[in-house]
């Protein structure tokens, strides 16, 4: 592995044996069509349901943490660009039982996600298609991706491209006709005014946990273009621009589409969690056929996410073997791709649909429960990590700082006591509780063997 001075004229990464098939316009894209995810469309009604209009702050304060994390993570990816990211980073910075952990529950909970969103896409179609059985859509849509993702990192890339292509287009139209209707100016609409923004914090303050929690959670997978970029053709350029544009993608996307929806419907509407908060937003306009198409996009977004996390639960797995954390056989690579690895993401993403189906009370049960809080863990590595980078960087190499982390290290602390904060919020919620102490447990047991093999391979 090469530590070597990064510059934006020759950029270097720490995967030499995969592939650099990903163009600027791939990257660019999957940093855009990333931010909106199909927690974003799926997820976002039961939020809204808890916090009601106040829902758009608890998506401004969640989305505020999640903008620091991406300037931290920018910051060390730019710097060395690595399809481990946040994982080679903590191993780079606090030692190599930190890089086993984040990276491994990293990876089983893309590999779970995958599932899930596999079993939403199949129940979309089977809606479309009763007479088909859902789990044989799921078994299409894994053959499908795990296919494109072994031929060729440039495939994941067209596909990411024209998914995110349609997700913005759409999304960003949504906006469009919502402000036109907010503003009295869209035919066959009156302009709602403020009418269902009267009661803003409908359930109080335990409303707004529920959504800020709800929120918190929808904006996972942003990390994905920082596994991406250590496969483009200049990983610095392409990091450093996904990161900058973050906060305005944010603010739009997330942010202001929330405004628009608790605006157009009432927060109370059953609608907003029966048939999504968007397609809901859509039928109060009364626009033919709008909330259907919604529903295209809203399936859309999970197999985006299918690609993307089978993509991502692949890099990170090569990226642990390639440093000595995890079975050899993972880190083969043809072609430029870790096919193994895979393979591998894929059959544990397909085999938790199984569970699903199996044993849907008890195992899968446990599992969404263990994945529950793993995104926190991860932005905390990243943080301490930027923490102990940041500093070596100035006095090593301060010529790889193309980013820069904002108010450092005041902003890096703040992050750190909001993510403390939403840790003592989900220990006051019983739902989120069980999460808390599944994912703690999940990450105390990797810590411990991450320890212990550091110690064994020192003793060597």
């Amino acid at each position: 592995m090469s530590n070597s001075t990064t510059t934006e004229a020759s950029p270097r990464t720490d995967d030499a044996a995969l592939s650099h098939g990903l163009k600027q316009r791939h990257l660019s894209m999957i940093a855009l069509g990333g931010v909106i995810g199909a927690g974003l469309f799926v997820g976002s009604g039961a939020g809204i349901a808890a916090a009601g209009p106040s829902i758009v702050v608890a998506y401004a304060l969640s989305g505020l943490l999640v903008m620091l994390v991406m300037r931290m993570l920018g910051e060390m990816s730019a710097a060395y660009p690595s399809s481990g990211s946040f994982s080679a980073h903590a191993e780079r910075a606090i030692g190599p039982w930190a890089g086993f952990t984040a990276g491994w529950a990293f990876w089983v909970l893309l590999c779970t996600a995958v599932g899930l969103e596999g079993i939403g896409a199949a129940q979309i179609v089977h809606g479309w298609l009763p007479g088909t059985p859902e789990w044989a859509w799921v078994a299409l849509f894994m053959v499908v991706f795990c296919g494109t993702n072994l031929a060729a990192v440039k495939n994941f890339g067209e596909f990411e491209f024209w998914f995110a292509a349609l997700k913005v287009g759409a999304i960003s139209l949504f906006l469009v006709l919502g402000v036109l209707a907010i503003a009295g100016v869209l035919p066959g609409t009156d302009a709602p005014g403020t009418s269902h923004l009267g009661d803003f914090m409908p359930n109080g303050g335990d409303g707004l946990i529920i959504g800020l929690l709800a929120s918190v959670f929808a904006y996972g997978g942003l990390e994905t273009v920082t596994i991406a970029a250590a496969e483009s053709e200049n990983p610095v350029k392409g990091v450093a621009s996904a990161v900058r544009t973050a906060m305005w993608r944010i603010a739009l996307f997330y942010v202001g589409s929330m405004a628009v929806i608790v605006t157009l419907v009432p927060w109370d509407s059953p609608e907003v969690v029966e048939k999504g908060p968007y397609v809901a937003a859509l039928d109060e306009l009364g626009i033919p056929g709008a909330g259907q198409l919604m529903n295209v996009v809203v399936l859309v977004a999970l197999l985006s996410a299918m690609n993307a996390n089978i993509y991502g639960a692949s890099r990170i797995g090569y990226s642990l073997v390639e440093r000595g954390q995890g079975p050899k056989a993972l880190g083969r690579v043809s072609g430029g791709v870790p096919r193994t690895a895979v393979l591998v993401s894929s059959l544990f993403g397909f085999g938790c649909v199984l569970l699903s189906y199996w044993r849907p009370d008890d195992v899968f049960s446990w599992l969404l429960n263990t994945i529950g809080a793993v995104i926190l863990v991860v932005w905390i590595f990243i943080a301490v990590a930027q923490l102990r980078l940041r500093r070596r960087l100035e006095r090593e190499a301060p010529e790889k700082l193309v980013v820069r982390m904002w108010g450092f290290p005041w902003l890096t602390w703040v992050a750190l006591a909001g993510m403390a904060a939403v840790f003592v919020l989900m220990a006051r919620e019983p739902d989120t509780r069980v999460q808390l102490y599944s994912t703690g447990g999940m990450t105390l047991v990797l810590a411990a063997v991450g320890y212990a093999r550091q110690r064994r391979r020192a003793r060597r």
